[in-house]
């Protein structure tokens, strides 16, 4: 079926259509309807994916008390 109908295209955009419409020896029509027709597949929504939940490790007791700066630094100066 075709729908014959108006619309009103912004100028850049009609330049383009019609230059691609020449280049590739097609109608403007046609050539409109591929275009719409693959920006409206690329608009449609991804499926929603479940929030990612990471996995959670024991790692054990921390080997550098960080709350004790200087006895960090020792710490570390030392390994």
């Amino acid at each position: 079926m075709v729908m014959r109908t108006t619309l009103n295209i912004d100028e850049d955009v009609a330049t383009r259509l019609s230059g691609l419409a020449r280049q590739t020896g097609r109608s403007l029509s046609r050539v409109s309807n591929e275009v719409l027709r693959k920006g409206l597949l690329a608009m449609r929504e991804l499926p929603s994916l479940p929030p990612y939940d990471p996995p959670v490790f024991d790692s054990g007791r921390p080997l550098v008390d960080v709350t004790e700066i200087s006895e960090a630094i020792e710490t570390l100066d030392r390994g």
